[in-house]
């Protein structure tokens, strides 16, 4: 009942394919994973890749907005510097920064957490986890979600573990985007946030409100502020005591004293709709990016 409930606070925002949550849960801390490196003996030639690069690639193309360093709130210092920002610049806040634990945030290597996103969108948590966990495994297992591994699924393939033909497009496209060298996982880690908003709205199926959850929970980005978030907004809401939900420019105006901590300050919004019992404290609301990512 309660996750049919919760359905209810999702809407549709500028992107058809992007569905915004009400509220991402609160839990969370994993560091990227380590990539395991198979040693080649001397003797032993290595494996041929599966693919050739497609037409248009650029190895040498680069990005003239790279961030130097792109900043992270996944570190207890950086957590704590922005809480005590948070104190300092908006005394409505206190009482919400006493009464909840401080944010934790997980994540996984970039082109997995957004092959993630795009295959919870608009899905129940359950049945987005049922089709990710085939999907892994028809990938060979989770550390083998990788962009060729996915190009070479044929639609029909990722049709029988579930997957839409419009959802294998978009995966297609984030895959072909990854391999011609417009993204890849070191270049998305350093590209600043304009950049990679342009860059990954760019492919099919990624929206603004995808990417800004994607900055926040596995990039750890710290001044992100998701203005199309409904839980976000709800929560700017109830915290001012506006009459009507703030527009996006409202939201940019109001939370301009969290800046240049905004993804915590909306992390907290999320845990304000909790405390108000707008959401069930740390439920696991559809589409979730915290889960993806």
């Amino acid at each position: 009942m309660a996750k049919r409930i919760r359905r209810k606070f999702l809407f549709q925002s500028e992107s058809p394919t992007d569905t915004v949550p009400l509220s991402p849960s609160s839990s969370s801390k994993i560091p990227f994973r380590s990539t395991k490196v198979r040693k080649i003996s001397s003797n032993q030639e290595p494996a041929k890749p599966q693919f050739s690069a497609p037409d248009g690639y650029n190895p040498t193309r680069t990005f003239p907005n790279l961030a130097d360093p792109v900043k992270s709130s996944s570190s207890l210092d950086e957590i704590s510097t922005a809480i005590n920002h948070l104190r300092r610049s908006d005394p409505l806040l206190i009482s919400l920064l006493d009464s909840c634990e401080s944010p934790h945030f997980k994540s996984n290597p970039p082109f997995l957490a957004l092959t993630k996103s795009i295959l919870y969108q608009q899905l129940a948590t359950k049945a987005a986890e049922s089709i990710y966990n085939r999907f892994a495994s028809l990938c060979g297992g989770e550390a083998s979600v990788l962009p060729d591994t996915v190009l070479g699924l044929s639609p029909q393939q990722l049709r029988v573990v579930g997957v839409s033909g419009r959802k294998a497009s978009y995966l297609h496209d984030l895959a072909t985007k990854f391999i011609e060298g417009n993204l890849s996982n070191s270049l998305i880690l350093e590209m600043d946030d304009e950049t990679l908003l342009g860059e990954l709205t760019a492919v099919k199926g990624i929206g603004v409100w995808s990417v800004h959850m994607f900055m926040i929970f596995t990039l750890h980005r710290p001044d992100v502020l998701p203005v199309g978030d409904l839980g976000v907004r709800k929560g700017v809401q109830r915290l001012y005591g506006l009459k009507d939900l703030p527009k996006p420019a409202e939201m940019e105006k109001l939370c301009e004293k969290w800046k240049p901590y905004r993804s915590i300050g909306a992390w907290y919004m999320w845990r304000l709709m909790e405390e108000k019992g707008v959401v069930k404290k740390g439920s696991d609301l559809p589409d979730n990016m915290e889960n993806r990512g």
